[in-house]
């Protein structure tokens, strides 16, 4: 696999995942045509009780549902991604979906043997995007026409899981023969586990926080949404209509590319370089670092097709698991990256030992690779793949 630190790769990249920036090379596995598929619920109650009127999730599938419908594989996005994890909506379409290494005919999520379900978040920040559905607080509250904005019900992790478990339901699906998420997608996918035993024979987390909800964690996600909440355009939520808080969602999206990568990126990168060969950074103070001029205008090309008021949804329904570890059954792997600093190897190693412990089957596998969290997506996460088509053969 070959790298490049151009600026043009990563701006190109860095809408559709935090780890674009890093791979130019990417063969498409899954070869079908993707069609994005709405469900539709006329009415949710949130687990905090709170009552919203048509709910819509987008989702994709991979692969054909069997007569007993016992061979369903569920996907959770990472936390700035949508459904769209494998193949393309066109043939013109200038990339896959971020897991198109291991999905597809003959990969480690095998879509001649499994079928594959994706969907879209509640309150997904993508707004932007044409192929992302998601009710959340940009979402125009029928009772007003206009967007509910912070008056939107509060979300947890559950209510996604509650909301994919009423597709499935109504698809005809009773049992998951697996949930396999990376990053946020993981904490949803360890929801899913504990909140429904008896449906989750499998559990596969990529880069997760665990089966626990760390403090520092939480603090993380404060952290990723905190220049939001300091931009005057903001206006505790009520800039619909208005000018929006793009800086502070600039600096949002600055703060998560960075730290979904590492050291080691960094240095091969860019190293001392300045950001304009004639503007020393140690002559004026707004003379910048190659790396920091990088990571402003990744931040800024991302947070132009994001709502900020979803980006802090979906942060806080980060920080509400409900998920109890004694609860889960499921046959679980987790997968750590050496690299990793948003959720270090020894989360996903303790959630082993504590499975472990209550006689749940659990494993641990750590991807040796050098440049972060973000190598939970795009092609490195084929260094996964083996253990994970381990997992799904037992």
């Amino acid at each position: 696999m070959q790298r490049s630190s151009s600026l043009s790769n990563t701006l190109l990249c860095a809408t559709a995942a935090v780890c674009a920036a890093l791979v130019t090379t990417h063969a498409q596995a899954f070869d079908g045509i993707v069609e994005k598929q709405v469900f539709n619920l006329p009415t949710y109650t949130t687990v905090n009780g709170q009552v919203i009127k048509g709910v819509r999730i987008g989702y994709e599938t991979y692969g054909r549902l069997n007569a007993a419908r016992d061979n369903v594989i569920l996907i959770n996005h990472f936390i700035t991604g949508t459904s769209h994890a494998a193949g393309r909506y066109a043939a013109s379409d200038a990339a896959p979906g971020y897991w198109d290494t291991i999905i597809g005919a003959g990969l480690p999520i095998d879509t001649d043997r499994f079928f594959v379900i994706a969907t879209d978040a509640l309150a997904n920040p993508n707004r932007a995007s044409a192929t992302v559905i998601s009710t959340g607080p940009a979402s125009i509250d029928a009772a007003t026409g206009k967007p509910y904005g912070p008056r939107f019900p509060v979300l947890a992790a559950r209510d996604t899981v509650e909301v994919q478990k009423a597709l499935l339901d109504a698809l005809g699906i009773r049992t998951l023969y697996a949930v396999a998420s990376a990053s946020a997608g993981a904490w949803m996918s360890v929801e899913w586990a504990s909140a429904y035993p008896e449906r989750v024979q499998r559990l596969v987390s990529i880069v997760g926080p665990g089966v626990d909800s760390p403090a520092y964690a939480i603090a993380k996600m404060s952290s990723w949404g905190a220049a939001v909440r300091l931009d005057p355009n903001w206006a505790h939520g009520d800039y619909h209509g208005k000018a929006e808080p793009l800086a502070g969602m600039t600096q949002a999206m600055r703060l998560v590319t960075l730290d979904a990568l590492s050291f080691a990126w960094a240095d091969k990168a860019f190293g001392q370089k300045w950001a304009d060969p004639g503007k020393n950074p140690g002559e004026a103070a707004t003379n910048q670092f190659a790396v920091d001029a990088t990571l402003e205008k990744i931040g800024e090309a991302r947070a132009k097709g994001m709502d900020a008021n979803s980006w802090l949804y979906t942060l806080k329904a980060l920080q509400l698991p409900s998920a109890k570890p004694e609860r889960i059954k499921a046959r679980s792997l987790f997968v750590g990256i050496s690299s990793d600093q948003i959720f270090p190897p020894l989360l996903s190693k303790r959630a082993v030992e504590i499975l472990k412990a209550q006689g749940t089957p659990a494993e641990y596998v750590e991807m040796n690779s050098p440049n972060g969290h973000a190598d939970a997506l795009g092609a490195t996460i084929g260094l996964a793949g083996p253990a994970i088509a381990s997992l799904l053969a037992k």
